[in-house]
């Protein structure tokens, strides 16, 4: 099939999804979006949101709407990493044989990630990076396609423990996921609280899925789009030689910027955008749609920023702002 069939296919595939999820989603297209792109971009994503707003909900929908297999681990403090991965056993026959945890499967969801600790995330770190878990001297590699989309409660501090910047940076997006709009939230107490029975139709499968991976590889981005990409990543960094009244703004407030894998991350985003919307080149508007995702949980501020209330999307939104001058 040429590419812009291609193309064309997954829009009219995304029109469907939507509409599956529709059925049992109320509002948060921009999350549902961003989560669509990052499995278009064979990333993972980490949805960050108050309890309640159905995050669990909506990553379940999605992955019926793509008729991917699911698992879902509950994280809590004593979690252990062979409780995520499997461990070996004595088998019927007395040899030792592997089990597999719940991480092999096509889409891992990982409830409130910040509550488990180091030990177990840095399993979970494997799996993502390297889709393969590690026992003893033995590697299994994971299906395909493997995505994980974690969660985590921004408002509760105590029993987490704060995902190092290694693991955030495997992160193609993190989502924020805000309360609804007040018809928005009447139509989820109407629909919650009354019968109803809404099955979710499969849209693609497994199979489709792993074709669209290359091809949103081969979408073409202009050198100016590729130049931007790289030039807001390089303002995110204290240390980057750069001149200007935001360089000054930057140094003062920002502790630590966003690497290379930021900027891998924001073209190949673009470029599953620009696919959703029916192109087969990306304009500026797909960068900018998907940068505070994709630079939020890369930049790191310091104490002065945080006293004055300026978090990461206030840095992002003011790098977006500035006409570029060049790094």
């Amino acid at each position: 099939m040429h590419d812009v069939e291609a193309i064309q296919k997954v829009h009219q595939a995304w029109q469907r999804v939507r509409e599956q999820a529709g059925k049992i989603i109320v509002g948060q297209a921009q999350v549902l979006e961003e989560l669509f792109l990052a499995l278009l971009s064979g990333g993972h994503c980490l949805l960050e949101g108050v309890p309640g707003l159905g995050k669990t909900l909506m990553v379940r929908t999605l992955a019926s709407a793509l008729s991917l297999e699911f698992q879902r681990i509950q994280c809590t403090p004593d979690l252990m990493p062979s409780d995520i991965t499997g461990s070996e056993m004595l088998g019927e026959k007395r040899e030792m044989k592997f089990f597999r945890g719940p991480v092999f499967t096509n889409i891992l969801l990982a409830d409130e990630i910040n509550r488990t600790p180091p030990r177990t995330q840095s399993a979970l770190l494997e799996a993502m990076q390297e889709r393969q878990v590690t026992v003893g001297r033995e590697r299994y590699p994971l299906p395909s396609p493997f995505f994980v989309l974690a969660t985590q409660n921004p408002i509760e501090q105590e029993g987490t423990y704060p995902l190092p910047e290694a693991q955030l940076d495997r992160f193609l997006f993190k989502s924020r996921v805000t309360y609804p709009s007040r018809q928005e939230e009447l139509d989820i107490l109407l629909q919650t609280t009354g019968e109803r029975d809404v099955e979710v139709t499969p849209v693609l499968d497994a199979q489709e899925l792993l074709e669209i991976l290359p091809l949103i590889r081969r979408v073409p981005i202009a050198g100016n789009l590729a130049e931007m990409a790289c030039d807001w990543c390089r303002k995110t960094r204290p240390e980057t030689d750069l001149s200007g009244e935001l360089a000054a703004w930057i140094r003062e407030y920002v502790a630590w910027g966003a690497g290379p894998r930021a900027g891998q991350s924001l073209i190949l985003g673009a470029k599953a955008r620009a696919v959703l919307n029916g192109r087969y080149c990306v304009e500026a508007g797909d960068l900018r749609a998907i940068a505070p995702a994709v630079l939020r949980h890369r930049i790191k501020t310091r104490f002065t920023a945080d006293a004055q209330g300026i978090t990461p999307d206030d840095v992002v939104r003011k790098i977006l702002e500035t006409p570029s001058q060049g790094a």
